[in-house]
């Protein structure tokens, strides 16, 4: 009796069991109440600048300082859950977001709110994503890829669900005190939903996940040192490329002539869109592998920002960016499930981490870098080149990982 009873609690929470499922959707909550420490400063901006009386670049720097606590975040904390868990990081997660936006909406100036958004928002937000996907990993076996992606999609659902709350409460209570509401809000949502991810997996789990890594990395013939620096430029590349329709569609439509909101409405529907390529690519990568699937998405991203150079009209642009969000949407978490089909499972929030944050400096790089191209020619055509220029080395490389680890596994079976 007890020892049916034993084996029933460990058939419970064994990798792909009901315990798995039931941490997957709370890990998906959790990453989408985090994910508002990326899309918040993007909504309040127009208010902050009127407040502070300061220039749009001067405003845009708290969004700036956000990606850097949000790279910090998924490497540092993504290296503490290696060691202690998630519950450690997703406490400190909530405690950073909560005093961050408390603290934010009664800054005095923009240096503080600046700084806040730096030490405490971004920070928080960071662990919501690639920390929280590393966790998730170690409790999916044959549907991990589609765990994955589904913890990744949480941070577009906070770019859907956080910004329309933000504009609803706005008008009625005013940017500071949105702030405040949203800091007790993540406070007393996340800190407590912490304790429910105490459970860490068996070592036998552990065990069996090092033995497969290894098993993959002899078939591709190459150290873990060199495939995460591969993946770093992989990431980089896929990101520059990434960043230009994201950061600066709105813009293009204004210059064009249509108008920021249609510009606005371009990248919704490119972001909700991007939820549907997500949740895809996990499901094909279950079946045919992480590499195989960022080759196709780095291959259908390209496409579609050729598709920019030959088309401007409206519809034209709402038909791409939907296209653009369909396919770039699954490309990010691709680089997660690569580490982890790879690389040490034990070491998998510090190498994810890594990863990770390579996109996030690719799209603050790219951004930046197509405006200076715009700056230069006035004119967006080069810096979608750019994009496609980037999004070429990105091929390359993920291309070279596919190609040793088939001639690795040729060599072997002569």
């Amino acid at each position: 009796m007890d020892s049916s009873a034993s084996a029933s609690a460990a058939d419970r929470f064994a990798p792909d069991g009901p315990y798995a499922t039931v941490r997957l959707w709370l890990a998906l909550l959790v990453a989408t109440i985090a994910g508002v420490g990326m899309w918040a400063i993007v909504v309040v901006l127009p208010q902050v600048q009127a407040e502070f009386g300061v220039d749009r670049s001067a405003a845009s720097l708290p969004y700036t300082f956000t990606m850097f606590g949000f790279a910090f975040g998924t490497i540092v904390l993504g290296r503490m859950s290696d060691r202690t868990g998630i519950v450690p990081p997703i406490l400190i997660a909530g405690g950073c977001l909560a005093a961050g936006f408390i603290l934010g909406g009664l800054a005095p100036n923009l240096t503080t709110f600046t700084l806040l958004h730096g030490l405490l928002v971004g920070v928080g937000a960071g662990t919501g994503f690639a920390p929280m996907i590393a966790d998730i990993s170690h409790w999916f076996v044959k549907r991990r890829g589609f765990a994955v992606v589904v913890v990744a999609s949480g941070n577009y659902l906070a770019g859907t669900v956080w910004p329309l709350f933000i504009r609803y409460a706005m008008p009625e209570i005013g940017w500071r005190n949105t702030y405040i509401v949203i800091g007790i809000l993540v406070g007393l949502t996340v800190i407590p939903l912490a304790f429910l991810f105490k459970r860490r997996p068996a070592q036998k789990v552990y065990a069996a996940a090092e033995s497969a890594t290894q098993v993959a990395r002899a078939d591709l013939g190459m150290s873990p040192g060199m495939l995460q620096a591969l993946l770093i430029v992989a990431g980089f590349a896929c990101c520059v490329a990434m960043s230009m329709p994201q950061v600066h569609l709105v813009a293009y439509c204004g210059d064009l002539g249509y108008g920021a909101a249609r510009g606005a409405e371009m990248l919704s529907l490119m972001l909700f869109l991007g939820i549907i390529s997500r949740i895809g690519s996990g499901i094909v990568s279950d079946r045919i592998g992480g590499a195989a699937t960022l080759l196709i998405g780095s291959i259908m991203q390209g496409t579609a920002l050729l598709l920019y150079l030959f088309f401007n009209g409206l519809s034209s642009l709402y038909i791409i960016s939907g296209i653009f969000g369909l396919f770039q949407g699954g490309i990010v978490p691709m680089y997660a499930v690569i580490c982890r089909e790879f690389l040490p499972p034990r070491e998998a929030g510090a190498r994810i981490g890594f990863v990770v944050s390579a996109t996030i400096f690719g799209m603050a790089f790219g951004g930046y870098i197509s405006g200076v191209i715009f700056d230069w020619t006035q004119s967006y055509r080069l810096a979608f080149l750019n994009g496609v220029a980037w999004n070429a080395v990105n091929l390359l490389v993920v291309g070279y990982l596919i190609w040793r680890q088939r001639a690795a596994m040729r060599m072997a079976a002569a």
